[in-house]
């Protein structure tokens, strides 16, 4: 696709932004704002504006908010920062100040108090300002591990954009186009970025090469064929390039064996290709400095896309709480952690700890008409296209959403039959590790089924289902009725292989709260800046070891904003 402004020669820019994403988007938009010219590289196409959060669903995490109080929820800045501190888990502060001595997680700790502070008092109206709203009901993400100061959500928190993915992306790519049509703003796209300029220890520009053109659809892979090289300068530069999450061999060099297990062997992505993660090692290359490499976000319940946009393309099971979780064993996941929905890191940990790299939910159709949610816009019609009629009639109407059950028909994760043993049959058939016992799996589901016949349980589950439906959100629209999995008046039962989902990096390039880019004796690197996710969302690794959920593009939004703010002023 031919670039209408490829001649950068009568354009000198006060920052280079490397990447189109939103992180990059926000930035840009602060710094139009106030009045800086701006130049945005990008390696792919226009059609690619927005990146990875284009596809998300569009969940941000706002604390005490309108909606929240509406649905009968009290939370507050005190209890949201207990939830994110016993996420985080925050462990290498080192000697707790800033300098040679800091710990890799000095300023992410740091930027996770003011974000935080940002979501609670800043966050909801800053973006509403720009035209986002978000659905009445609430979710509840990442439900929590069992303990008061451990990992999760202790109330629901997940705020869903009227619009997904690509309203959040709207409204900050809409500024910054009138920004490009008043000549404050350009864009180059096709330009990969293969090394930062730097002089006298000062990062003063980029030098890369051009791509040819290439008109692919969004999320397709491009290509890579050379077409020319650039050299661009600007008194300073901004990364905002995105993870590492569909560079596998990356993945699997930093995986955290000892805390996790072994990486998985089958990965699937849950990020188009370019989500390379060049940008981390050209930075670190320029002098800065990147920590917690071994902190990443893969979720434990994708599936392989049957209408792939991007190789080995994934979706996420966005599950509520009712499927029963079984490892590649068959043995059933124990705890919280074996929740669906509750606790994902806790959840690969056994998963992976049965020395397979998929798991298994066993579920009714009753569940999952109720219970089954997919990730990303382009399986939610309805909310994506904000009609109001749709989304009745596929959410509250009877069966499944209609992409729900498209992959329950199409999708080879999935098995479908009218009775246990013909179940388990068509399990073993899919399973890349051991046959299941079908008498096995039916004394573990029988013994959990006789726990739902009254409102008192034993069964760490079904309390977690009774506990959920205190929700307004996940009784009405969320959590099916407690009832025996086995019964055949909620059937037919179902089965679906999990596979391990490469999604969102959770270290990075370490900032300051400005978004500076840091050297390895704690002093910026003069004209570097980093936001969004090749900074860990913020500081190098925001999230800690866990992450909250609706915190991505909130992260994303948070950290673009500060770094575009500080280099306006």
């Amino acid at each position: 696709m031919s670039d209408p402004h490829a001649d950068r020669s009568d354009f000198a820019p006060d920052v280079i932004v490397v990447g189109a994403g939103l992180a990059g988007l926000v930035a840009t938009h602060e710094l139009a704002l106030a009045g800086r010219r701006v130049l945005v590289l990008d390696q792919e196409n226009r059609h690619n504006l927005g990146g990875q959060a284009w596809w998300s669903l569009g969940g941000l995490l706002f604390v005490d908010s309108p909606e929240q109080r509406r649905m009968g929820i009290e939370d507050s800045p005190e209890l949201a920062w207990q939830d994110w501190q016993g996420s985080a888990q925050f462990d290498r502060l080192g000697d707790g100040t800033d300098g040679p001595g800091r710990g890799e997680d000095y300023w992410p700790q740091r930027w996770a108090e003011a974000y935080v502070r940002f979501a609670h008092e800043e966050k909801r109206d800053y973006l509403r300002a720009l035209g986002l709203r978000s659905l009445p009901f609430v979710g509840w993400a990442e439900r929590g591990d069992g303990r008061a100061l451990g990992h999760g959500n202790s109330v629901p928190r997940f705020h869903l954009t009227w619009g997904t993915g690509p309203e959040v992306v709207r409204i900050f790519a809409e500024p910054v186009q009138r920004a490009e049509a008043r000549g404050l703003v350009r864009f180059a796209f096709r330009h990969q970025v293969d090394e930062l300029a730097v002089e006298d220890g000062a990062v003063v520009g980029v030098r890369g090469t051009v791509l040819v053109d290439d008109d692919s659809p969004r999320g397709v892979r491009s290509s890579r064929e050379a077409a020319g090289a650039f050299e661009l300068r600007a008194p300073a530069v901004v990364v905002t390039s995105g993870g590492i999450g569909h560079n596998h061999e990356l993945m699997r060099r930093n995986w955290p064996a000892d805390r996790l297990g072994a990486a998985p062997e089958h990965l699937i992505a849950g990020v188009p290709a370019h989500v390379d993660g060049r940008m981390q090692g050209i930075a670190a290359d320029a002098g800065a400095t990147t920590v917690n490499r071994d902190r990443m976000w893969a979720y434990v319940e994708g599936i392989h896309n049957w209408d792939p946009v991007w190789p080995d393309h994934a979706i996420r099971i966005l599950p509520g709480p009712s499927s029963m979780w079984f490892d590649a064993t068959g043995r059933r996941l124990e705890g919280m952690s074996g929740v669906p929905g509750a606790d994902t890191i806790g959840a690969m940990k056994q998963i992976l700890g049965a020395g397979h790299d998929y798991s298994w939910f066993v579920l009714t159709q009753s569940i999952i008409e109720k219970e089954f949610a997919l990730s990303g816009s382009e399986q939610n019609p309805d909310i994506t296209g904000k009609d109001l009629r749709f989304l009745a009639q596929s959410r509250l109407a009877k069966g499944a959403p209609g992409p729900v059950e498209a992959f329950k028909e199409h999708g080879v994760d999935f098995v479908v039959a009218d009775d246990l043993a013909e179940l388990v049959a068509g399990m073993n058939r899919l399973a890349r590790g051991p046959q299941l016992d079908a008498d096995d799996l039916r004394r573990q589901i029988e013994a959990r089924d006789r726990q739902v016949d009254n409102a008192f349980a034993k069964d760490v589950q079904v309390m977690a289902i009774h506990n959920a439906r205190r929700s307004r959100t996940d009784r009405l629209l969320r959590v099916a009725k407690p009832h025996r999995i086995l019964d055949p008046a909620h059937g037919p039962l179902i089965a679906v292989r999990l596979n391990i989902l490469s999604r969102k990096t959770l270290g990075g390039l370490e900032t300051n709260l400005d978004g500076q880019c840091l050297a390895a004796d704690g002093t910026p690197v003069p004209g570097l800046y980093a936001a969004g996710e090749v900074a860990g969302f913020g500081g190098g690794g925001v999230h800690g070891y866990n992450a909250l959920e609706g915190t991505f593009l909130g992260g994303c939004i948070f950290s673009g904003r500060a770094a575009g703010r500080a280099l306006a002023r």
